[in-house]
């Protein structure tokens, strides 16, 4: 994976927060031989309290909107910087998931609607995503997009 070399080559380390992808991130991530060198780890924030209680998700947030949507993916993202931090130096980027993946809707959502989150720096970016299938492509779906959308940032990063 060449994300791994572009953090390894910018002395960036990577730490995850997810949701609805339950671990699927993390295990893409340090499947790639090397990804000790910048992968921090991560947290599978399934439950929403956790979200609020490890990754500092605003509580207020939370209950006015729930956990799915595009606020409480930047604060998971920003958050698991924080939360991972090593010897008080936190992770360079943060990435996170959080949506629904089926079979049916969530707090008024359907299955499919997910947002994902990077923070990179300063930058902090969301996408949403409106996805089909079932339970285990829609997952996978979020993994994919939330690395292409690391990979786009790195590169907009690097101009």
């Amino acid at each position: 994976m060449e994300l791994v070399a572009e953090l390894q080559s910018r002395h960036l380390t990577l730490a995850v927060a997810e949701s609805l992808t339950g671990g699927l991130l993390a295990a893409a991530i340090v499947a790639v031989p090397g990804a000790s060198t910048v992968f921090s780890g991560g947290v599978v924030a399934y439950n929403t309290a956790l979200k609020r209680s490890i990754l500092q998700v605003d509580a207020a947030l939370l209950e006015h909107h729930g956990p799915v949507h595009p606020d409480v993916a930047a604060q998971m993202a920003l958050g698991v910087r924080e939360a991972l931090a090593i010897d008080g130096v936190r992770a360079g980027v943060g990435v996170a998931t959080t949506g629904v993946a089926g079979p049916g809707p969530q707090d008024g959502h359907p299955a499919g609607t997910a947002y994902v989150a990077v923070a990179l720096g300063e930058n902090v970016q969301t996408l949403r995503l409106s996805l089909q299938g079932d339970r285990g492509a829609i997952r996978s779906a979020v993994v994919s997009e939330s690395l292409e959308l690391l990979r786009r940032m790195l590169r907009a990063d690097g101009q």
